[in-house]
């Protein structure tokens, strides 16, 4: 723990030992990685959380086009279940980034920001990143027979499919391209190089 170290040392009086350039350079470039990783999620999200106003007004669109000119099709309730699963799972690295999945902690929380750097580590590695590259692997051939394929929905007037299959693994690429991003910041708030481990660690509610 570098800088713990280096306060404790400046209060003896004895001189700061500085970290090699070897020791360093490999944390900084992966820091820098974890801050593009975080450009990039946060840029998506808050690009496509306006397609949830998106998906109000083609839902209200489409209820008075129904009922005051007795006439619909498919293919604007399919588009509404697309914008969602946009919305969804598109938005889901952008919300990790910022902590704000569901979570009941009770007991987590009332440790303290290393304890639970350290939890979060473990699962990340363990639960998280096992669980999305298995969905993003299984999806992957789904979404490239549908797009190979050309398919359409099953339904009168819907929409074309592969769009909405090409979401799921888009969608946890980037959710576990996140995980990384929040892996790299923990580990380097545990070992020192990191004073916050992220925007905002676990509530102590």
């Amino acid at each position: 723990m570098l800088r713990p170290l280096r306060r404790q040392q400046k209060q003896k009086g004895t001189a700061v030992p500085r970290p090699s350039n070897r020791e360093v350079a490999p944390l900084r470039v992966l820091l820098r990685l974890s801050g593009l990783i975080d450009a990039v999620n946060d840029g998506i999200g808050k690009l496509v959380y306006w397609l949830v106003l998106v998906a109000v007004v083609v839902s209200s669109a489409n209820a008075v086009i129904r009922y005051a000119l007795n006439t619909s099709s498919n293919a604007w309730l399919e588009l509404q279940w697309y914008l969602f699963s946009a919305v969804f799972l598109l938005c889901a690295g952008y919300t990790f980034q910022r902590n704000e999945h569901i979570r009941i902690d009770i007991i987590l929380g009332r440790f303290s920001k290393k304890v639970q750097a350290a939890v979060d580590v473990f699962g990340i590695i363990v639960f998280m990143f096992p669980m999305t590259l298995i969905i993003m692997v299984l999806s992957w051939p789904m979404f490239m027979d549908s797009f190979h394929t050309n398919e359409m929905s099953s339904d009168a007037g819907g929409l074309i499919r592969w769009p909405a299959k090409f979401l799921i693994p888009a969608g946890f690429f980037l959710l576990t391209a996140q995980g990384v991003s929040e892996l790299i910041k923990r580990i380097a708030y545990l070992t020192g190089h990191r004073d916050e481990p992220g925007e905002k660690m676990h509530s102590h509610s």
